[in-house]
């Protein structure tokens, strides 16, 4: 049987022809739909919902995809290594680096500052998920954008819930172009593509009504009054704008590092001189309280999130300095594991290198600001340890959902539900390519991750049907920033961020129409776009 497996998951041509494909493919598609009903419909706590679906992925790797017991075993060990560095390092420094502002008193000022900048609701909210939380991911990546406004949102009086799914849903777009532009360049790897400027530039093109439908949609969520809407449509027409028109020149002249950086600076400019236009008395008065303060205690007061982001753009790959640091202190953890789909042992590393890893450097940011803000550096340790002990169900969760994606990876799984797509789509299948990058960030929690298990899967699909590779590559991974917004990865990261966990099936459930949607509108461009230009594509 397994030669019969191994013969289905290398037909890149489509035809495979026994009924063990179709077995293999509803198995395959198991794990998926139990994280869907557990958090979806029965409501289950994100651990639980994990831990049970990676039992199960478990026994269907071992039992019908005949995967061995000793490489399933480091498949999990290698997941677990995988889920701590760096997404749990980086989501406890997260949410550490905003309970020191809470412990030093200091984000009632940062609270002060963004009320200076504008009391609209919708205002700040766009200004924090879209515009502040877009350079999150532009620079660092790996739920920073998604952790920290969510919890600046609360300190500024909003729901827990809805600052976690307004975060969700505003880290889609910008991360195609996250962490300094990794998942494009990963995916032109995959995909064997070296005109990068002209791959990032398919990915702004399908993406651009989203980049003025996510903004919106933003707005709407905080303010869905009708009297409202005129001036929702306005600044939402602004900053999709302004960021639309930015990303595409980054990503023509530049290539992939910049576009989410540039485009998100440019939005949060735009923010700020809309509030400040359409000021209102009462922003006036706050903006006055504002300027009270003295230089010394604006500055202490960002020196946290001023640190990190100096930090990491120091170390980001715009700069040499990376380049000399990186070597200098590292750990790699090598595993060579038998892959299913290649029939070859490949080797996977999970390497850390301290000086650059942003976990790290939230850290050294997280600290530093506190004891510049005032604190001691033993209640700041003490502080470190209570955030460690409330993310103990968080731990299971990503650790149990970075195993079960690296089983479905390595046993053969996740190639398998994308082949099947591709089958069952026929002529018609630009228009479910995204459908195939949301399903890998959805499985993986990463848009680089879902690149590197279907690029490749992408570029043959292409060749077979006669489209531009490059078209139908940059679909990938349009489609992956869609299944962010309800990864369960991403949700975990959420929940934690805003200290409710086991409230993901309620996330998942309110984020999951917006995801559906984005998809839509990305399978509607990528299949439509190429016939309308014509040649300018194909």
């Amino acid at each position: 049987m397994n030669n019969g497996i191994l013969n289905i998951l290398l037909s890149v041509s489509l035809s495979p022809d026994s009924d063990t494909f179709w077995v293999l493919a509803l198995c395959a598609l198991i794990p998926v739909i139990l994280l869907i009903v557990f958090l979806g419909f029965l409501k289950m706590a994100g651990h639980k919902s994990a831990l049970l679906t990676l039992v199960a992925t478990l026994a269907i790797a071992i039992l019908v995809f005949k995967f061995p017991i000793a490489d399933t075993s480091l498949s999990i060990v290698y997941g677990i290594l995988k889920a701590f560095f760096p997404i749990l390092i980086i989501i406890i420094m997260a949410i550490f680096s905003y309970n020191v502002l809470v412990l030093t008193g200091k984000m009632e000022i940062i609270k002060e500052q963004f009320t200076s900048i504008s009391s609209d609701k919708c205002i700040q909210v766009l200004l924090l998920t879209w515009g502040f939380g877009g350079l999150l991911e532009g620079m660092a990546g790996f739920g920073t954008a998604v952790a920290i406004p969510a919890a600046i949102l609360i300190g500024l009086g909003f729901k827990p819930v809805f600052s976690a799914v307004a975060s969700l849903i505003a880290n889609s777009v910008a991360t195609g172009f996250g962490a300094v532009g990794m998942p494009v360049k990963v995916l032109a790897e995959q995909a064997g593509i070296t005109d990068i400027q002209t791959l990032s530039s398919n990915l702004v093109l399908q993406l651009s009504p989203l980049m003025l439908i996510i903004p919106f949609v933003l707005v709407f969520m905080t303010d869905p009054r009708i009297k409202a809407l005129p001036k929702n449509i306005l600044i939402s027409i602004l900053v999709g704008g302004v960021s639309l028109i930015t990303q595409y020149i980054a990503a023509i002249y530049m290539g992939a590092e910049t576009p989410a950086i540039i485009g998100s600076i440019a939005s949060i400019i735009t923010i700020i001189i809309f509030a400040k236009i359409t000021a209102k008395k009462e922003d006036k008065v706050l903006a006055d309280k504002s300027q009270k303060r003295t230089t010394a205690e604006i500055l202490k007061a960002w020196s946290v999130y001023g640190i990190i982001l100096i930090l990491v753009i120091l170390s980001s790959p715009l700069l040499s300095i990376r380049d000399i640091l990186a070597p200098l202190l590292t750990s790699s953890f090598n595993f060579s594991i038998f892959d299913s789909v290649s029939q070859l042992n490949v080797t996977r590393s999970v390497k850390i290198s301290w000086l650059i890893d942003t976990g790290v450097l939230l850290f050294l940011g997280s600290m530093l600001g506190g004891l510049i803000q005032g604190a001691k550096i033993k209640e700041l340790f003490k502080l470190l340890w209570k955030v460690v002990k409330q993310q103990r169900k968080t731990f299971i969760t990503v650790c149990s959902l970075i195993a079960l994606s690296s089983i479905m990876d390595f046993c053969g799984m996740i190639y398998v539900l994308g082949i099947t797509l591709a089958l069952l789509t026929g002529s018609f299948y630009p228009l479910f390519a995204p459908t195939i990058g949301c399903l890998g960030t959805f499985l993986t929690g990463s848009d680089t991750s879902s690149n590197i298990l279907f690029g490749k899967l992408q570029a043959n699909v292409a060749h077979n049907i006669g489209v531009d590779n490059s078209w139908l590559a940059a679909a990938n991974t349009a489609g992956a920033t869609g299944g962010k917004i309800i990864s369960p990865q991403s949700i975990a990261v959420a929940t934690s961020a805003i200290g409710e966990q086991g409230k993901e099936g309620e996330i998942m459930k309110k984020a999951l129409p917006y995801a559906l949607g984005y998809i839509i509108i990305t399978g509607l461009m990528v299949y439509f776009t190429p016939r309308i230009l014509g040649s300018l594509i194909f």
